[in-house]
């Protein structure tokens, strides 16, 4: 009798649950924001009267946001976001990504979306329905495999 000891593909996420997570991550991403970047700009700008230059400002939103997703990704596969929507970011062949292809997913997200969405249109006419982004940077977003540490307590307690 022969077992096969190779693990099932994990599941594809579908269109409507990455769009989904997407959105709440624009809400979690503004709380990021307000903290990282509005505070510390309204402080130099009302205590030392230094307002800094519009591309020194969309350098920094760049870089505290890049410091975040990277961060989550590279950390467990997910952001809070994905979390919550029980997603998870991992390599065409099921493992975690790189650095290299987290900074490249990163760095193709933004013109993903800032083009009108192309990026995430583009998952309408791909054959495994992948957002533009993850497809140049060989990533893909799957259902997060149930974890042990998420499973109700026992009864009685």
């Amino acid at each position: 009798m022969t077992t096969d000891s190779r693990s099932p593909l994990p599941q594809r996420a579908g269109l409507r649950r990455r769009l989904a997570s997407l959105l709440y991550e624009s809400l979690l991403v503004l709380g990021v924001l307000s903290v990282s970047f509005m505070l510390p700009h309204l402080a130099l700008g009302m205590g030392a009267g230094i307002v800094l230059p519009g591309p020194i400002l969309v350098i920094h939103v760049f870089v505290v946001l890049g410091a975040y997703f990277i961060w989550y990704w590279r950390r467990c596969g997910q952001t809070l976001a994905m979390q919550t929507w029980k997603l998870q970011l991992v390599t065409r062949e099921g493992t975690a990504p790189t650095l290299v292809q987290l900074i490249l997913r990163y760095c193709l997200s933004w013109p993903s979306l800032l083009f009108y969405g192309a990026g995430l249109v583009w998952a309408l006419f791909d054959r495994d329905r992948q957002f533009l982004h993850d497809r140049l940077s060989g990533t893909r977003i799957i259902v997060a495999p149930p974890t042990t540490a998420s499973s109700p307590p026992p009864a009685g307690t």
